[in-house]
């Protein structure tokens, strides 16, 4: 299986893989280089060799793709960021803005926006929450600087080839991942040689069984075939020389095992019957050649009509063209040959990278600059999905990675729509208002019900009425009227403008509903309910209701966790007064009995540690007055001390002097893949810190654990050390101090 070039042992390699390198260009690799081998010294991967070694074949991979300097420094430093620390800005000082943006587009988030930090119950979200909201943050960065994305794929690239090193739970969701996002990315792209490698990586830990059964029967009879293929070339070489085509490269194209496993599973066929196991390449310098060939090709062997493609006529969505086609030889054997010429080839191999490969002529900037409108136009989702990564997600694989189909407009021009999409989305791409007025469709001149399936290469003409608008049955996902996320938009803003009335109504009704079921009609407002769902205008929120867009339980949630924190409040409001007058009448400093806090302003008063935040010292702590309890010490960032409305109840306090033996409650999550022995290994690492375990609860979902763990540590110094001895156990993710407000 050909692979794109090992990566390069050292920096003289990645100097020389660009013969036109400029001095200045050299140097920028050079000194990137350096930065990255000294900021990673020390460090290792899973494989146990230094990590430097992942950056250099990184920046290999562009390398060979030929991509220029700032690229090749780029994927140097792409985890200077993120493992090191060095910061964003050190990047951008050192080595410029366009670099550290690419450098920045790479890097993971260690911390999510304020807009997806927690959800509407609070809860803090999972990894994979993480992990969305950096590829969206990259995808949207692709449309500034499509290298980003390019650096990421020979990221993952290199990930996947070592990917043998992690534990076999990470491997699949690693494969997974890569076979939903990264593999069709680069094929939207265009890069071939990224995209095949990552699918047959990707297929090889999904199903292992399959990949072994098709590699073996690839490898049972590789000497014939290949003299099979050698004869075939011979004979095509010397008819081509007959019409005058002398200098035609014919070579045998490599065998992708994931491409294999789609045909059989999508013919139904056995593997014998696959027609690109045996498959040949012709490559010629004219585009008036590429018919000549497969003209010679139909007259030397019978071809198989179903199976022959002009992609050149009309090219993929990536800007793919070359001929396919298969045909039957006199022995009966079945053989695929693509015909394209040496430009068609260079963009089939490397897709939008080719631009760097030949960023002199101008017609290769053309195909630039309509590649990177396309791939703009693409993520044209508007805001409701742009600002919410997994919707941004699903809507990529759904409109964006998914197989295309390639139709007509009565006036011939290709519209390119996702597979199983039907006339209504069709309409809806032509214009919104052709998609609101659709009342019927004909293919190729025949009337079609609007939940047909449209196959590429057909025309299709849709009827409308002059007035009008879209069905709500057109919103049934099992109808099947609609395939595309745009579509949808288009067809619930259609409803929401017409029965914006009729909502309001509905809405008002709901939530009078929902406040009479839970007896608090009189106490709580509609305004009241508007802010705190974060509505400016009353007639929004309640059409945001009756639309659906908010439901009931939704309501209900907010309203019992408005009135709880209302009831507390009022409940500490009336037991606070003796407190208040006391504080007023102090003078002096107090302090806890350990003397470890001191409190300015006030005297004699009790000092006790909440345990909402369970502060240590170290932490900046603010002074909380409750009635028959004297000061409770908070994190000052707890939100509980945020949410206090009367600044009298808050008093100054600082960490005093520390009393050695003085022990302070901290909870900790750790989130792992399950394993025996686990529990064991990080008692034994706390256990060796003389550290007392308070309290310890696991819950586990599927095959990852998240373990809640309260210590009674010392200093903070002790705490860090505990969490880094941990992280670094086996299959551990990550470890981190909790919040338990």
């Amino acid at each position: 299986m050909a692979a794109i070039s090992a990566p390069p042992a050292n920096l003289d390699t990645l100097l020389k893989s660009q013969p036109n390198f400029t001095p200045m260009e050299k140097a920028l690799i050079e000194r990137a280089y350096h930065k990255a081998e000294i900021a990673h010294a020390g460090q290792v991967r899973k494989s146990g060799e230094p990590y430097f070694t992942h950056c250099v074949a990184v920046a290999s991979i562009l390398a060979d793709m030929r991509l220029d300097a700032e690229a090749i420094a780029a994927a140097l430093l792409h985890d200077i960021v993120e493992d090191t620390d060095i910061t964003i800005e050190d990047v951008q000082s050192e080595f410029g803005a366009v670099i550290a943006n690419m450098v920045a587009g790479v890097t993971k988030l260690k911390k999510l926006p304020l807009n997806v930090d927690k959800d509407i119950h609070g809860r803090r979200p999972r990894d994979t929450d993480r992990e969305l909201e950096y590829i969206r943050k990259m995808l949207l960065t692709m449309g500034d600087d499509v290298r980003v994305v390019i650096v990421k794929l020979a990221d993952r690239l290199h990930n996947m080839r070592t990917l043998g090193y992690m534990p076999p739970v990470k491997q699949k969701n690693i494969a997974r991942e890569t076979m939903e996002i990264f593999a069709p990315l680069a094929n939207r792209l265009g890069i071939w040689q990224i995209k095949w490698e990552l699918e047959d990586l990707s297929f090889r830990y999904l199903e292992p069984e399959a990949y072994r059964s098709i590699a073996i029967k690839i490898d049972e009879r590789r000497d014939a075939r290949e003299k099979y293929m050698a004869d075939v070339a011979t004979m095509l070489r010397a008819e081509l020389e007959k019409h005058g085509i002398h200098d035609a490269t014919i070579t045998a194209r490599p065998k992708h095992i994931y491409s294999i496993y789609r045909k059989m599973k999508s013919k139904q066929l056995p593997f014998e019957e696959i027609y690109d196991v045996r498959a040949i390449r012709v490559i010629v310098n004219t585009r008036p050649q590429c018919y000549i060939v497969l003209g010679i090709v139909h007259d030397l062997w019978r071809p198989i009509a179903q199976e022959f493609d002009d992609y050149i006529a009309a090219p993929k969505d990536n800007f793919y063209q070359s001929l396919h086609t298969a045909i039957i030889d006199k022995q009966g054997k079945t053989l695929e040959v693509q015909i394209r010429t040496w430009e068609m080839h260079e963009h089939a191999e490397y897709g939008v990278a080719a631009h760097w490969r030949y960023k002199e002529g101008k017609t290769h900037d053309e195909h630039f600059q309509k590649r990177l409108t396309y791939l703009r136009r693409l993520m044209e989702f508007g805001p409701d999905v742009n600002d919410d990564p997994k919707a941004f997600i699903d809507t990529m694989k759904d409109e964006v990675f998914q197989d295309r189909v390639y139709v007509y407009t009565p006036r011939g021009d290709i519209i390119d729509l996702p597979e199983g999409a039907t006339p209504i989305d069709f309409a809806y791409h032509i214009h919104t208002e052709i998609g609101n007025r659709c009342r019927g469709a004909r293919i190729n001149g025949k009337l079609v019900g609007l939940d047909y399936k449209l196959k590429s290469g057909e025309q299709v003409e849709i009827t409308t009425a002059k007035r009008g608008g879209p069905s709500m049955d057109w919103l049934n996902y099992e109808a099947g009227y609609v395939k595309t996320s745009r579509a949808r938009a288009k067809i619930r803003l259609w409803f929401r403008k017409l029965n914006r009335d009729k909502h309001i109504a509905l809405g008002r009704e709901a939530v009078e509903r929902a406040l009479k079921r839970m007896s608090v009609l009189d106490s709580m407002s509609f305004d009241t309910l508007t802010q705190l769902f974060g509505y400016d205008r009353t007639d929004d929120f309640l059409a945001a209701v009756g639309s659906g867009d908010i439901n009931a339980s939704q309501i209900e949630h907010r309203v019992l966790e408005e009135e709880r924190l209302r009831t507390e409040q009022e409940k500490e409001q009336r037991n606070e007064l003796e407190v208040l007058k006391e504080k007023h009448q102090s003078r002096l400093s107090g302090s806890d009995k350990t003397g470890s806090v001191q409190i300015l302003g006030t005297g004699g008063l009790l000092v006790n540690m909440a345990r909402c935040c369970n502060p240590m010292p170290g932490d900046e702590i603010t002074g909380y007055i409750t009635r028959g309890r004297g000061v409770t010490v908070h994190r000052s960032d707890c939100i509980n001390v945020q949410a206090v409305t009367d600044p009298e109840r808050l008093v100054d306090v600082s960490w005093g002097n520390l009393d050695e033996e003085r022990r302070f409650t901290v909870p900790i999550e750790i989130v792992a893949y399950d394993r025996e022995g686990l529990m064991r290994d990080i008692s034994t690492i706390i256990a060796d810190e003389r550290v007392n375990i308070a309290d310890v609860d696991v819950k586990r979902r599927q095959e990852i654990a998240t373990l809640y763990i309260t210590m009674e540590i010392t200093s903070p110094k002790q705490l860090t050390r505990i969490l880094s001895k941990i992280e670094q156990l086996n299959s551990v993710v990550e470890t981190y101090r909790r919040r338990t407000s």
